[in-house]
């Protein structure tokens, strides 16, 4: 394992935290993978009953590390496109923990890391949070299957704000929307998450869990057969000049000129 990610099992509840705080938590493919593997793990965990999932530092997370989605040496198309379906069996693995799920959010959580923050069953956010997707000012879609989760949260018209724009938004503007549970101050996150998780890890586990199934199964019957393409659209979108003017753009931090190419 990294050290970019800690796992703290403490009664009934177990505390998964993201700890690249000098890198804005921004998630490396093996952090992905860790990932998954840390949500696939808690299937055989019968002590745990609620998961918190955290980040260190002044944001959760600024979303995939572009230095994995830019590097120069790209492998054939093919495992190119099995590399790029990690996030969505992430996103997935996160989605079927069995345990309720609380996420806290401080600063900025972005991509992939408001990604995660929407698979998780509940979202507790310090004042200061701001969260959005910004792919589209990447020149890319958003993938890991998880423009559904961001429609069921908050509706399609908002959702198309959120995704199409790229802009970040304020902690209130999200709550009255649905995305967020609650709004705390800084210094009190950890003791709210931890307040969430204390009240759902105190229910009789079969049935909260079983409800928590059967909800989710409702909510995102289509989900996988409408998303499965999201993978093919990325890969047709990071191979258009739009595609290289856009991370261009982003680096020299200045607009970019975009001609649909």
């Amino acid at each position: 394992m990294t050290s970019h990610i800690a796992v703290e099992r403490k009664g009934y509840i177990s505390t998964v935290t993201l700890s690249r705080a000098e890198k804005g938590n921004a998630l490396s493919g093996e952090m992905l993978s860790e990932l998954e593997a840390i949500a696939c793990s808690f299937a055989d965990d019968e002590q745990t009953r609620a998961v918190i999932l955290r980040a260190e530092g002044d944001n959760f997370s600024y979303g995939m590390d572009l230095d994995d989605v830019t590097r120069s040496e790209r492998p054939s198309l093919l495992l190119l496109r099995r590399q790029a379906e990690l996030g969505a069996r992430l996103i997935r693995a996160i989605g079927e923990i069995h345990q309720p799920t609380v996420c806290a959010v401080q600063g900025v959580a972005t991509g992939g890391g408001a990604c995660i923050a929407s698979a998780c069953d509940f979202r507790v956010a310090a004042d200061n949070a701001r969260i959005g997707y910004g792919e589209v000012k990447l020149g890319m879609n958003l993938m890991w299957q998880a423009l559904p989760l961001c429609v069921h949260l908050v509706g399609p018209a908002r959702a198309k704000q959120l995704i199409m724009s790229g802009k970040l938004f304020t902690a209130d503007t999200l709550a009255q929307w649905g995305f967020l549970d609650e709004i705390c101050a800084q210094d009190e996150l950890d003791a709210r998450t931890l307040a969430w998780a204390e009240e759902y890890a105190a229910l009789p586990p079969m049935a909260a869990q079983m409800i928590k199934r059967s909800i989710n199964r409702v909510a995102g019957a289509m989900d996988v057969a409408i998303m499965h393409a999201d993978v093919d659209q990325w890969l047709l979108c990071v191979q258009s000049e739009d595609f290289d003017e856009a991370i261009s753009a982003f680096k020299d931090r200045r607009g970019g000129e975009f001609t649909g190419n």
